[in-house]
């Protein structure tokens, strides 16, 4: 069934609503308050790391954040978001992975990636690609896929690797577990959707 049969998700419901960011009242401060909580959420879920032995590379719950930040903002905000996160940690604000901040050499080019998914995403969400299960999942899926080939590339070329090593290096520890993040994170989105319509 289409969105726009659904009453619980029709247009008619949010007539001016784009993304679930714009739901809340207020422009320019929201935007503003938007902005900063989704950097501050992707930073604090970078700080549930898990190192491995075999790569610099670690778990965190960082993907997760970034898919949220960016479906839930807009492409703008949710890029102005992870730009935020990735200059201000560079500057001193330890809220990268597992507390750190400025250039984190090799792991630098998923924070770059992140900015990209973010906005990726956002894009997407404005074409309410997060208002259904079936449409959100592809959506995540392309968000993971652009931040792994910044991030993996960046690491190729920071440590000399061959493609092949930095892929089995960069991304094929975590696909599993960001596999189960991209779909947590597309179950929320229309959940929240059929919720707002619900009260609303």
């Amino acid at each position: 069934m289409s969105n726009y049969a659904n009453p619980v998700l029709s247009s008619r419901t949010f007539p001016n609503v784009r993304v679930l960011g714009d739901t809340l009242p207020g422009e320019r401060v929201r935007d503003l308050l938007l902005v900063v909580a989704g950097a501050g959420l992707v930073g604090l879920l970078a700080q549930f790391t898990i190192h491995l032995s075999f790569t610099p590379v670690p778990i965190t719950g960082q993907t997760l954040g970034v898919l949220l930040v960016g479906t839930a903002l807009g492409l703008r905000r949710g890029a102005a978001a992870l730009t935020l996160y990735a200059v201000a940690g560079l500057i001193g604000v330890g809220w990268f992975a597992g507390g750190q901040s400025g250039y984190v050499g090799a792991n630098f080019g998923y924070i770059l990636g992140f900015i990209a998914s973010a906005a990726v995403c956002g894009y997407l969400a404005e074409r309410r690609a997060d208002r259904r299960l079936i449409s959100a999942v592809p959506a995540m899926v392309v968000g993971e896929v652009v931040m792994y080939v910044i991030g993996v590339g960046w690491l190729a070329v920071d440590l000399h690797l061959s493609i092949g090593t930095a892929i089995s290096e960069g991304f094929v520890p975590f696909w599993i577990a960001d596999a189960i993040k991209c779909a947590l994170a597309a179950g929320l989105l229309p959940s929240t959707w059929r919720l707002l319509g619900q009260r609303s």
